[in-house]
C-alpha cells in the first residue's frame, strides 16, 4: 500500500440512535486484520498520570514528566511508571488508586459502537482490536471495562508488595520499544501478516512502533498533530469521536473511494459526518542564508 502524502483529516460527528450495523460480506473468507491502539489521548481525552495525580492532589506532574523526558532517563511514555517507582510523592499509590483513576478518565465518543462494528466486520474484513499502552494495565482496564475485554489490553504491568500494597517493581513496561515487543507477540499469536496490521497512536511513545509497522508494510494512523508522528504516520485524523479512525482504514486499507458509501456506513451506526476537512499540511522553518545575513549586516552598518 502506498500513500503519497501525509494528510490531515478533521471530523465532526453527531451521534444519534444506533441502527442496524452492516454485516460482513457473505461468501468468501474475510480478510483478518490486527488493529492495535494506544490509550492515553488516543482512545481517551486524558493522560492517565495527570488524572491519577489530580485525584491524589499531587502537584507538578507535568513538570516532572518534562524533566524526565528531557533527561532521556526513561523510555518515552514510561515517565509515570518511573514516578510510581522512584518519586516519594507517588509511593502512596496502590492498586485501588490506579483502578479509580481509570474510572475517572473521559473516553472519546462512540468507542463502544466502534468496538461492536469491528467485532462484526465490515464488507469482508474482520478486525481484532487490542490496546497497547504505556499506562498501568489497571488504569486502562478500568477505563475500558465493558468496552474492550481485559485480555485484549496490554499495559505496563506492576508488581505490588503483598503486605504493604506498595508498587515494588515493574514486570513489563510497554513504553517506547516495549510496544514493538508487545505488537510482535500479538502478530505471532494471531498469525496475521504484517501488511494486515494497523496501529493508531498519538504521541512520542508511539514513534518506535509506528516506524516498525511502516517498515513491515503495515499501516499507521496518528490522532494528533505531534511533530514527531506527523512525518511517520500514513494518515493523521483529528476528531473527538473514536469512529474517525475508520476513515483512513476504509479508504486506504479497504480501498473504499466513494464518500457516499462511507457516510452510509457511519449512518448505519447512528452517526452523521457533519464536517470532513481533508488537507495536506506543510510546516516550514525558513532562515536567512549566510549571504543574506552578511547583506543585512552591511545594510545596517551603512545606515
Amino acid at each position: 500500500m502506498s500513500i503519497a502524502v501525509t494528510q490531515s483529516d478533521r471530523f465532526h460527528l453527531d451521534s444519534d440512535t444506533r441502527s442496524e450495523l452492516p454485516e460482513p460480506a457473505k461468501g468468501g473468507r474475510a480478510k483478518h486484520y490486527l488493529l492495535a491502539s494506544d490509550f492515553d489521548q488516543t482512545l481517551s481525552f486524558n493522560d492517565s498520570g495527570e488524572v491519577l495525580s489530580e485525584m491524589l492532589g499531587l502537584p507538578d506532574f507535568e513538570r516532572k514528566v518534562k524533566g524526565l523526558a528531557s533527561s532521556h532517563l526513561v523510555q518515552q511514555g514510561g515517565e509515570l511508571t518511573y514516578l510510581l517507582l522512584h518519586d516519594p510523592d507517588y509511593r502512596q499509590v496502590r492498586r485501588e488508586h490506579l483502578v479509580e483513576a481509570g474510572r475517572r478518565i473521559r473516553l472519546k465518543k462512540n468507542l463502544a459502537p466502534l468496538m461492536d462494528l469491528l467485532d462484526r466486520g465490515i464488507d469482508g474484513h474482520r478486525f481484532t482490536f487490542y490496546v497497547v499502552s504505556a499506562s498501568p494495565e489497571e488504569v486502562v482496564r478500568s477505563a475500558l471495562e465493558g468496552i474492550v475485554p481485559a485480555d485484549r489490553i496490554f499495559g505496563t504491568r506492576l508488581n505490588f508488595d503483598p503486605d504493604s500494597g506498595e508498587i515494588s517493581s515493574v514486570a513489563q513496561l510497554t513504553a517506547g520499544y516495549g510496544k514493538v515487543t508487545a505488537l510482535d507477540e500479538l502478530q505471532s499469536q494471531l498469525g496475521v501478516s504484517w501488511d494486515r496490521i494497523v496501529y493508531v497512536g498519538d504521541g512520542s511513545s508511539d514513534v518506535h512502533v509506528m516506524l516498525h509497522v511502516n517498515r513491515c508494510d503495515g499501516y499507521t494512523i496518528a490522532v494528533s498533530e505531534n511533530q514527531h508522528l506527523a512525518p511517520i504516520a500514513r494518515r493523521t485524523v483529528l476528531s473527538d469521536n473514536a469512529f474517525s479512525v475508520l476513515i483512513p482504514i476504509l479508504e486506504d486499507v479497504m480501498g473504499w473511494t466513494d464518500r457516499t458509501k462511507i457516510r452510509e456506513l457511519f449512518e448505519a451506526s447512528g452517526l452523521d459526518v457533519q464536517g470532513w476537512e481533508k488537507s495536506q499540511v506543510d510546516r516550514l522553518t525558513i532562515l536567512p542564508t549566510d549571504a543574506d545575513t552578511r547583506d543585512a549586516s552591511s545594510a545596517a552598518a551603512a545606515s
